[in-house]
């Protein structure tokens, strides 16, 4: 481990004791969420994405060290590892190092220079290689053999020129020097497949496509991939220039002008073009596809975790609506804690006739179920139902706001909803769904698969096992910064408190089923399964409101009861009049209270707990309202400025719904009025923004939308 530790230490810019205690926490079983939070002293207060970066170097040094020794054994099996092979596979640091190592040794199908070996030519190519003055054909004949299959001294020559290519090939030096070409000179280019120029449309901006690979941006690799998987486009990561390549190789080989040398260079050409180009070009398209990953991942992540940590609006009793124009509106309500009361269904835009009953429903629902707001889906006659909310006369204040349905499809279908809901069916369930993403986003999303909830770009195009793994660090780090509700708390949402896990949270939601309320955390202790390690894991992110001990209400964690206690036995008083005194808390000497391992930030952390004991990070909820004038794409005009609600951020702009049905595109270029290189650095997902109408194409139904301000507002 102090080897990971080094290397991990160098490569992240960390000390190597940080590293090291990080390691040790994260394999005792230790969360991310965990460590950062209450660890800080072992740690030097690492955050979370630098754990989760030292343990991702972990996990990829382990990989490298398990090929390590498959390659080993494999040579050891073939009787050909040798002391100095054995050490240059210890010293090598990476997984393409092992490999060229590893390749003249790798079992492969039988090779042309394989066949020539069997022919005996393999004397023949050494010659060549030293590139004597003596004549081609002279070396050359005595290699003739009708037996072998080599009838003419040009089947003996070509024959070693195949061993040559190959030993080329499989020369590390050779594929380092292809490689270096590769990364200062291969251009990403794209061709469409002829024949599919009218089928594959939707790609024609890359039908003939070239640009310097290691520049070109995630989305546009992912694309492109995604054309050529389809069947549209051939795409190739080549450099524009072979000759290059061929220079290079020759200095490397080519000795003279001799006629030997002559077909050594042939060899090398063959070899470049034939194997080397072939085989760097598939590693180079791997790499540019790791990277386009790793970039659409991120975008996606930092997507999901704005998306959960939207401000909720919190426990009021709300209509729900799931909009629909000829099966209606599927409308119910719930309580403040999201309990479905009442559901049924309103016709509003079938007649004149059925939308007056459907206001005079809504009003009567609103005055019935003590209604505070209302929560309308954006998705089809969205903005329509919206108009009709607004026509009615509440005999109280009733806010409506507009929720995006992303994934309530997904969620009504599942197993989640059916367990929730089994006497409805699935147009219930989902209206109850956009119901409580209005009270608590972070609840309710939880109960989908990330990858549904559509705030990504290719997300059906990336690695999906490195995809699930950084989505569900941004899920876990969402509900642990927010804290749970232990007695509330669906079991999904628990199931992503450290610590816990699927199967524990099972049985807490079955132990508070059958005795009732959790009246402390220590109560956790007595749930099936759940041992000291979970409850130390997980106690600190859930809360008890109801507990007799006002810490349970707080982040501070049972380790640190004891503490507190003393804390407030030094300014003499309890607990309770700590949290609730400025004056008693700024008497605490928090240095006193300074040991080997609770140090000054752990104790910073303790004092502002008490000063808000279980304070929501989120931001607070504000009431949104889409321009009145505008509610389908045909209203639109270029130059208009409407109010929007940023709905995905993606690497080349950011998507902003203006209540038409159609979100706008804001491209890059347009979010501001400097160069931006990511639009996270100008927008978040859900910001209500003010932005302008550039293009309106109504045939391909896309918008094109500036927030950057005109040249009076520039002036103002």
């Amino acid at each position: 481990m102090s080897d990971y530790a080094q290397i991990i230490a160098t490569r992240l810019d960390l000390s190597v004791q940080q590293v090291q205690r990080t390691i040790t926490l994260l394999e005792e079983g230790a969360t991310i969420p965990f460590v950062a939070r209450y660890r800080k002293e072992a740690t030097g207060s690492l955050n979370e994405v630098q754990i989760a970066a030292i343990r991702d170097a972990l996990l990829k040094l382990k990989e490298i060290d398990h090929r390590r020794e498959t390659i080993k054994e494999s040579i050891v099996q073939q009787g050909k590892l040798t002391a100095a092979l054995s050490e240059q596979i210890e010293r090598a640091e990476s997984l393409q190092e092992l490999e060229d190592i590893y390749l003249p040794y790798k079992p492969k199908r039988r090779t042309r220079a394989m066949i020539a070996r069997e022919k005996g030519l393999e004397p023949l190519a050494c010659q060549l290689m030293k590139q004597p003055d003596t004549p081609i054909e002279t070396m050359a004949k005595g290699y003739v053999s009708n037996e072998k299959g080599v009838h003419t001294t040009d089947d003996a020559l070509a024959g070693a020129r195949d061993i040559i290519a190959e030993q080329v090939n499989e020369n590390a030096s050779s594929r380092n020097t292809v490689r270096n070409i590769f990364r200062r000179k291969a251009q990403l280019s794209s061709m469409v497949i002829k024949g599919k120029e009218s089928e594959g449309h939707k790609f024609e901006s890359w039908f003939n496509w070239s640009e310097y690979a290691m520049r070109a941006p995630s989305h546009r690799i992912l694309a492109l991939f995604r054309g050529e998987e389809e069947g549209f486009l051939r795409v190739h990561v080549q450099p524009d220039n072979a000759e290059d390549a061929y220079s290079a190789l020759d200095k490397q080989y080519v000795r003279n002008s001799s006629e030997a040398a002559g077909q050594v260079r042939l060899a090398v050409h063959d070899g470049y073009k034939r194997l080397i180009e072939p085989s760097i070009e598939n590693e180079y398209r791997a790499l540019l596809k790791e990277r386009a990953d790793r970039d659409a991942i991120n975008v996606f992540a930092e997507n999901l975790k704005q998306l959960l940590l939207a401000p909720p609006l919190g426990q009021k009793r709300i209509l729900a609506i799931d909009p629909g124009f000829r099966t209606g509106c599927k409308t119910v309500c719930l309580d403040a804690q999201g309990q479905l009361l009442h559901n049924e269904t309103i016709y509003p835009f079938t007649s004149v006739r059925e939308e007056r009953a459907a206001i005079a429903k809504l009003e009567a629902l609103v005055e019935a179920f003590h209604i505070e707001a209302i929560a309308i889906g954006n998705g089809t006659a969205g903005r329509e139902t919206e108009e009709v909310v607004q026509r009615c006369r509440f005999k109280t204040k009733v806010i409506a706001v507009v929720v995006s349905e992303n994934g309530a499809s997904v969620y009504s279908a599942s197993d989640v909803a059916r367990r929730e809901f089994p006497d409805y069916d699935v147009t219930v369930r989902g209206a109850v769904s956009i119901g409580r993403r209005l009270m608590d986003p972070l609840s309710e999303l939880v109960k989908i698969d990330p990858k549904s909830i559509g705030v990504g770009q290719y997300q059906h195009d990336v690695d999906q096992k490195l995809l699930q793994s950084s989505l569900d660090d941004v899920v876990m780090s969402c509900v642990n910064s927010v804290g749970v509700e232990l007695n509330t708390a669906s079991r999904e949402l628990l199931s992503y408190v450290s610590g816990i896990g699927p199967a524990l949270a099972d049985n807490i939601v079955r132990y508070r089923n059958r005795e009732g309320a959790f009246k402390c955390r220590e109560d956790l202790l007595k749930v099936e399964r759940l041992g000291a390690k979970a409850y130390e894991q997980s106690a600190g992110f859930l809360r008890v409101r109801e507990s007799a001990n006002p810490l349970d209400h707080s982040a501070v964690h049972p380790e640190r009861y004891a503490l507190v206690e003393r804390m407030a036995e030094s300014v003499g008083c309890d607990v309770q009049t700590l949290i609730d005194s400025p004056e008693a808390r700024s008497k605490v000497d928090i240095n006193q209270f300074v040991t080997s391992d609770c140090g000054l930030p752990t104790l910073r952390d303790i004092m502002r707990e008490l000063d808000k004991p279980g304070l929501d990070p989120r931001a607070k909820f504000e009431v949104f309202e889409f321009d009145k004038n505008v509610s389908k794409i045909e209203d639109l005009r270029v130059g208009m400025e409407l109010p929007g609600i940023v709905t995905n951020i993606t690497a080349f702009g950011a998507f902003v719904d203006v209540g038409v049905h159609q979100d706008g595109l804001v491209h890059i270029s347009q979010l501001a009025n400097r160069r931006v290189n990511d639009p996270s650095e100008v927008v978040h997902l859900h910001q209500h923004v003010k932005v302008r109408v550039l293009e309106v194409d109504l045939r391909r139904h896309r918008i094109s939308l500036t927030m950057k301000p005109t040249t009076e507002q520039s002036k103002k």
